[in-house]
């Protein structure tokens, strides 16, 4: 029906405008919060989501048919979700009232401060080390994974 790249389009370019628009919300006069606010905050994760489904597609699909997953790929799938749910914590940790600016001198609103910024920027990392791991866990040229070492070997 769709191809495989009309799929991937549809995913990354909603998850590119969200995450240029929470970054240049002043810009287009969509700024309400003093910082980085949580509207912000929430389109930059939805966008992350978005770019992360997207970018999983897209390797699903380069990697042969036939192929078994291996525990590399599983280990890469986990560890970028995991990822995402660190951004999510660290984006929202205002909101589940765990952050650091719950509430700021007369000022009602929750905003993204500068250490879940890095939490952000910690999660973006542990996403990207998954799709690396879950990329390269079955290349083409390669009948096993790189973990065959793991398998039940039986001493001679």
């Amino acid at each position: 029906m769709f191809s495989t790249r009309t799929i991937t389009l549809l995913l990354a370019i909603p998850g590119i405008i969200l995450i240029a628009i929470a970054f240049f919300a002043g810009v287009i006069g969509l700024d309400f919060t003093n910082g980085f606010g949580i509207l912000q905050a929430a389109e930059l994760l939805l966008g992350m989501t978005l770019l992360t489904a997207a970018a999983f597609f897209y390797l699903y699909n380069l990697r042969p048919h036939d192929a078994p997953h291996s525990l590399q790929a599983g280990i890469g799938q986990r560890l970028a979700l995991t990822g995402l749910i660190f951004a999510y914590i660290s984006g929202f940790a205002d909101l589940l009232r765990i952050g650091t600016h719950i509430e700021v001198g007369g000022f009602d609103r929750p905003f993204i401060g500068p250490l879940q910024m890095v939490g952000l920027l910690g999660g973006i990392v542990i996403i990207l080390i998954g799709l690396y791991l879950y990329h390269s866990s079955r290349g083409n040229h390669r009948a096993a994974s790189r973990f065959d070492f793991l398998r039940d070997q039986t001493p001679e």
